[in-house]
């Protein structure tokens, strides 16, 4: 008995002796470290690979029992991408975050396409954070085959972005956020088609109040991106907005926009030089009866539902102040008063 009796305690301090091992093995290399390192697990890695690629990259404080918890942690849907990690973390923790393909630990590189962007903006804030130049992107997103095939997977892309009038075909396509790049090595294919996977969802949610209106796609963007430059900043602004410019287009006139005027020249300012304004650009709504061939911008949902839910007014002319007021009327003369009591300054200008 007594025998027996020491080799179980024998045993069981192996045992304990073992798991001590073994949990000290896959625990953090330093609690302390919380310096951020990026590790990329390529496509196609096994549990076995991915310790090698932890260890490789001083994550890992014991090599076996990181393959032996790999072995057993049920770890069945890893997923390849690019994670950051630090030495404060237990082997655990980074393979769950692994199999589960948390975003937490997923590195990200972010760029903005904020509201209001002409596409050559949007180029310039992809080109700062992607190996492609601004000129490239452009190049690629004015190549009539590349939309071509967009067109073929885009339900909301149609053969109206390709007209010959047409400045940029993507122009307003592009939905204003903030997207994430977790790919190492992203092409410009799918930097695109994250922004028009956005706009497919903004689209798709009004579809049917879209395809009630008198727009079709392509002319509802266009007036909304419009109404975006004009000014947006409030849900009661867009609706009025917006209803100004569907009584013009109802009295066959010429919507009379400024900002169109700026899309010409791609650049933003209130005193035009009256040779832009006499521009012959059919972009220019000044000169222009009805609408222009194209969007202007990109298009928040509030411009689009300012649009889909235009107020029923009378009013046919809006001038915005130089304190952001938007003032209404209903007559030219009613209209030229507001620009003679709100006038812009030199130093309003300026700014």
């Amino acid at each position: 008995m007594k025998k027996i009796l020491v080799v179980l305690i024998i045993l069981v301090a192996a045992m304990t002796g073992g798991i001590v091992y073994y949990l000290n093995g896959i625990g953090a290399v330093d609690s302390h470290d919380m310096v951020d390192v990026t590790v990329e697990i390529p496509n196609g890695s096994g549990a076995s690979s991915i310790v090698a690629i932890l260890d490789d990259n001083g994550l890992i404080k014991n090599r076996t029992c990181a393959k032996i918890n790999a072995r057993i942690g049920g770890y069945n849907s890893l997923q390849a991408n690019n994670y950051i990690f630090n030495k404060a973390m237990t082997v655990p923790e980074m393979m769950k975050a692994i199999n589960t393909g948390d975003f937490n630990y997923i590195s990200k590189t972010s760029f903005q396409l904020s509201e209001g962007y002409r596409l050559t903006q949007c180029a310039q804030a992809l080109s700062e954070v992607s190996p492609f130049s601004a000129k490239e992107i452009m190049n690629k997103w004015d190549d009539k085959s590349y939309v071509s095939e967009l067109i073929a997977k885009y339900w909301f892309l149609t053969d109206d972005v390709l007209k010959d009038d047409v400045m940029h075909p993507l122009e307003g396509y592009l939905f204003p956020d903030t997207y994430f790049i977790t790919d190492s090595d992203p092409s410009l294919e799918s930097l695109t088609e994250m922004a028009l996977d956005r706009m497919d969802e903004a689209l798709s949610e009004r579809r049917s109040e879209i395809e009630s209106s008198d727009f079709s796609v392509h002319e509802f963007l266009t007036l909304a991106s419009i109404v975006t430059k004009e000014g947006c900043a409030t849900e009661k602004d867009a609706t009025h907005i917006s209803g100004v410019f569907v009584n013009r287009l109802k009295k066959d006139m010429s919507l009379g926009s400024d900002v169109t005027v700026c899309y010409i020249f791609d650049e933003d300012r209130v005193d035009l030089k009256v040779s832009q304004l006499d521009s012959d650009s059919p972009y220019n709504a000044r000169k222009v009866q009805g609408l222009i061939p194209g969007p202007i911008c990109t298009v928040p949902t509030i411009a689009m539902d300012g649009l889909l839910n235009y107020d029923k007014t009378d009013d046919l002319f809006f001038y915005a102040g130089p304190d952001g007021t938007i003032y209404y009327a209903k007559t030219n003369e009613e209209h030229d008063k507001n620009v003679a009591a709100h006038p812009w300054s030199e130093e309003d200008l300026e700014q």
